[in-house]
């Protein structure tokens, strides 16, 4: 999945300043996220919100929010349009006190360039969208997008009239085991970077690094194996082999060759990438985005721990070792749900970076998962529930849950503060200020 996270860059040089002057390393947002990285106290807690594609705001609420900030007024970018999530810029992690950027590809998931904005709506709110992100609306209301801005091929994906985001339509044709060449079916979606997006990515990172002091993620989650928004290729024109997610899991049993075949690929190619990341970024980011494949359901996982090990582990390994070996960069892994039998075999697999952490699932308690993995991995997000508690409840009660999970998960380094998951689009302002609130507050006395 490749998307465009982060502030605004070049526009104004902002981050972690001082009376106009910069301020020394060991003050800086960045230096807060090495030590957090390193399970170290940190002082004040590291805060995210739009960084990656699953800590971030919908372009709704974010357009509420903004206004609640007292910022400028202009119309928020949707550089995510899957889940049309709002580019989360400069003033407002300054205005809100966030401490890390997301940097990657400039291209959405449905082909199209996050450039030369141009106006759409969402739900009545007026947004911007990258030119050659095509709609079609049917008489019901159901919008439906085009990969690659092309309306002479079946539209990839549909909102629902009464929708927030966009589901994937599955283009799925023959899948007799004769057709399947799980390297030649998924050779478009998978393939290595090409020069030019590494050295977009190369631009900005070194903007961020050289004239700010927040942290960096980089992203986003370009290697993950079984990745339920990647399989069914929205952004291809054409799609080839197994697509639908529910005959991908079943493959796992009839057609494990196949899955192994994507796999290998998949992975070959990510190393290319990172190789040609490493190259061009070396040190300066502190995270890298590898896995965006969820495991877990509210109840249990998707899948058992053998299968896990047989289909998912070598690869996490590979890569997690490749990282580790070549660079100083943390590897962040997002999968929700409850991922309890799940859990020794992500930290055995090197994964340094635990995301969306989603408390309210099965198991997911968060006194045990500080206690029994709080040394084995950072906990990046379960600061408050996205599903129940900062949607429905009260301002107080958003601010009691907050504060709750920072005494829990805070102490001791190795947790970045984010709600469980995207901020939803119906979230009420109040709530979300609240929660900012509960993190200033917990931070005043560090």
């Amino acid at each position: 999945m490749n998307f465009l996270p982060g502030g605004t860059g070049k526009d104004k040089y902002v981050a972690n300043q001082t009376n106009g002057e910069e301020k020394t390393m060991a003050d800086t947002s960045r230096q807060r996220l090495v030590k957090t990285l390193n399970h170290e106290d940190p002082g004040k807690v590291v805060v995210d919100l739009g960084s990656s594609l699953v800590t971030g705001i919908s372009a709704v609420a974010l357009s509420r929010l903004r206004d609640a900030l007292g910022l400028e007024k202009r119309l928020v970018k949707v550089y995510e349009p899957m889940q049309v999530l709002g580019l989360v810029e400069d003033d407002v992690l300054e205005a809100l006190g966030v401490d890390v950027v997301g940097i990657s590809t400039p291209y959405t998931c449905y082909g199209n360039k996050n450039e030369n904005w141009i106006p759409w709506q969402v739900r009545g709110v007026d947004v911007l969208v990258g030119e050659g992100f095509e709609t079609t609306m049917d008489e019901e209301g159901n919008t439906y997008v085009y990969p690659q801005g092309d309306r002479s091929v079946p539209p990839s994906a549909k909102m629902p009239a009464d929708g927030y985001y966009f589901d994937n339509i599955v283009r799925q044709g023959d899948i007799s085991h004769e057709n399947l060449n799980g390297r030649e079916d998924f050779k478009n979606d998978f393939a290595c970077m090409t020069d030019a997006v590494v050295e977009s990515i190369r631009e900005r990172t070194e903007y961020y690094y050289n004239h700010t002091g927040y942290g960096i993620n980089i992203g986003n989650f370009m290697c993950g194996p079984g990745d339920a928004a990647a399989i069914p290729g929205a952004g291809q024109k054409e799609t080839k082999g197994i697509r639908s997610m529910e005959e991908w899991l079943v493959a796992h049993y009839t057609e494990p060759e196949y899955v192994h075949d994507v796999y290998d690929y998949l992975v070959e190619e990510a190393l290319k990438s990172y190789a040609k990341l490493k190259e061009a970024l070396g040190d300066m980011p502190q995270v890298i985005q590898v896995s965006g494949t969820d495991f877990g359901t509210q109840r249990t996982e998707f899948i058992s721990p053998d299968m896990y090990r047989e289909f998912y582990k070598p690869y996490h390994v590979k890569v997690n070792k490749w990282i580790h070996e070549n660079t100083n960069w943390k590897v962040m892994y997002h999968t929700c749900g409850s991922i309890v039998n799940l859990l020794d075999d992500l930290a055995e697999a090197g994964i340094d970076i635990l995301n969306p952490v989603q408390c309210s699932a099965e198991g997911m308690d968060p006194h045990m998962l500080k206690e029994k993995y709080g040394d084995k991995f950072v906990f990046w997000g379960g600061g408050v529930d996205t599903q129940k508690t900062l949607p429905f409840g009260t301002p107080d009660e958003v601010y009691d849950e907050v504060a709750e999970r920072l005494k829990i998960f805070a102490p001791g380094g190795g947790f970045v503060f984010n709600s469980i998951h995207n901020i939803q689009a119906p979230t009420p302002t109040e709530n979300i200020l609240a929660m900012f609130e509960a993190v200033k507050d917990y931070n005043k006395d560090k």
